[in-house]
């Protein structure tokens, strides 16, 4: 079972009871003369100016997938009269409570937020970057992630959006086209639009990167092995979402057989009263979202073998069968103390004499603890962090290097560590021991989660501006490397770019500080 991590920031509020009519009824705009409408093929929308940028939120690229068209491939959204309000963003699709406050039960969701430069028409268009959010595929908006500090350092036209979630976007059933799928194939509907529209924005759209940390790291793998991806963006950034995760890996699949995904839809038809239906879809399309959010399994993932993912992303990768464009890839020092932190709270007491058995409930095969347990060994004090690092190395480190390995093999590929061991929390909530540089604890490195910045030292801030202009100058020419920043290697250097405070630097010994050697040879 997935465990995913729920990032605790808050999402921006959204207005609520969305439907249908918000698109054929546009309310009316906020008078803002210093922002000028920008004209899409569906219509004209006005947003909003900061200092430096201007932010347009809540424009929908496909039409709500509500009635008919929950469990449908994305539709093309409705053309609207008049000059659309775009200074709030929409309701984030349905979700358990978690990172958006309450939750959300409202399906009309399909939503994409832009934020750019102050300069409608630059002298050249500029490099684009889609955020895909993570949140174990059933939590998240693309409203929680304040991207103005990466536009306006990094001169780049910024995309984040909301993608349907949980079995809304991922159910299977025999006989339901797009099954298991329909999370992703929203990201490709929002990368058309992106294609079709970000030129009136000031962007590029023949420079497109797509970007995405956790579940969004995920989904930039599948999109990279996604035959029906082709032609939707130039090159990619995964940051914690190893290409090679497996089902047998309990924080870390990336997908799950077709086979698979059909029992689980199998087994949520029968918990909504929807098993024994002649037409089980039709059915559930009857049944509330809040009464599917309560019976889906906490653990959802893309289904492979299907037509939009053929492979499994971890098959298409080893074969080549992969989208081949530049990649910026990477993984945080302690991407696993979160989770560990969690465990250890929930009452779980870790010594070393109930170590090897503890251990074995986290590996796919519990024969492997004796030898994991002798790598990380175990005192009284160390166990939260050492569970933590057989967490981390295990579902992100070592996948991650060995993802870049695959992935040199057909295109170039940067490297990078997140590093900083005081990185600051997600959450005020105190833990059992320090977190270092968990999993999601870069990300406020480059957005303002929630739209709240987080205090940072003088250090962490220049730490910022340089992830920002790595990232930055990889989405314009492929290549994160500027004269302004610390020279980052190739991949075929074998070195990995580690990014800590005033620290920053390539380092060659990431595979052997997370035991890499271990987890790539044990099945």
């Amino acid at each position: 079972m997935l465990v995913c991590a729920v990032l605790a920031f808050t999402a921006v509020p959204a207005q609520a009871g969305t439907s249908e009519a918000r698109q054929a009824a546009v309310p009316a705009v906020p008078a803002v003369p210093a922002v000028p409408a920008v004209h899409t093929r569906a219509g004209a929308v006005r947003g909003t100016a900061g200092e430096g940028y201007r932010t347009f939120d809540g424009i929908p690229y496909a039409a709500p997938p509500v009635g008919s068209l929950r469990w449908t491939p994305p539709h093309p959204a409705l053309p609207w009269r008049g000059v659309r309000d775009a200074t709030r963003p929409a309701d984030p699709c349905p979700q358990p409570a978690g990172e958006i406050p309450g939750g959300s039960t409202t399906e009309d969701c399909l939503y994409l937020n832009v934020t750019t430069p102050d300069a409608a028409r630059p002298d050249r268009p500029r490099p684009v970057i889609v955020w895909v959010h993570g949140g174990g595929f059933t939590t998240g908006a693309g409203s929680s992630y304040d991207a103005h500090r990466l536009a306006t350092r990094g001169n780049v036209v910024v995309v984040t959006l909301n993608y349907r979630l949980g079995a809304l976007g991922f159910l299977a059933h025999r006989g339901l086209p797009g099954s298991g799928t329909f999370g992703l194939a929203d990201q490709q509907a929002a990368l058309r639009w992106v294609r079709a529209n970000i030129g009136a924005f000031g962007g590029d759209r023949h420079n497109v990167t797509l970007a995405g940390e956790s579940a969004g790291g995920f989904s930039v793998c599948a999109q990279l092995a996604s035959p029906t991806a082709t032609g939707l963006f130039d090159r990619a950034i995964i940051e914690s979402g190893p290409c090679t995760g497996r089902a047998d890996r309990p924080f870390a699949p990336s997908a799950l057989s077709l086979k698979a995904a059909d029992a689980t839809g199998t087994k949520l038809a029968k918990a909504v009263g929807c098993g024994g239906a002649r037409h089980v879809v039709a059915c559930l399309r009857r049944v509330s979202a809040a009464r599917l959010l309560a019976a889906q399994d906490t653990s959802q993932q893309p289904a492979y073998a299907t037509g939009l993912l053929p492979r499994d992303p971890n098959t298409a990768l080893a074969r080549g069968a992969v989208h081949h464009v530049p990649v910026l890839i990477g993984s945080n020092h302690d991407e696993g103390n979160g989770w560990a932190a969690a465990i250890i709270q929930a009452g779980t007491r870790i010594t070393p004499a109930n170590w090897p058995r503890t251990v074995a409930g986290f590996l796919p095969d519990p024969a492997q603890a004796p030898l994991v347990a002798r790598t990380y060994p175990v005192t009284e004090t160390n166990g939260g962090p050492v569970l933590g690092a057989v967490i981390g190395d295990s579902n992100y480190t070592c996948p991650t290097l060995r993802t870049g390995t695959f992935l040199a093999a057909q295109a170039p590929v940067w490297r990078y560590e997140f590093a900083d061991e005081h990185a600051p929390p997600l959450t005020p909530a105190p833990t059992p021991f320090p977190l270092g540089a968990p999993h999601a604890g870069e990300l406020t490195y480059l957005f303002d989660l929630g739209g709240r910045p987080r205090a940072m030292t003088p250090a962490q801030h220049r730490l910022a501006n340089t992830m920002i202009n790595y990232w930055s100058a990889f989405a314009r020419t492929g290549n994160p490397n500027t004269p302004a920043t610390p020279h980052t290697p190739i991949w075929p250097a074998g070195y990995v770019q580690s990014l800590a405070p005033d620290h920053t630097g390539p380092t060659n010994t990431t595979a052997a500080a997370h035991h890499c050697t271990l987890w790539n040879a044990l099945p």
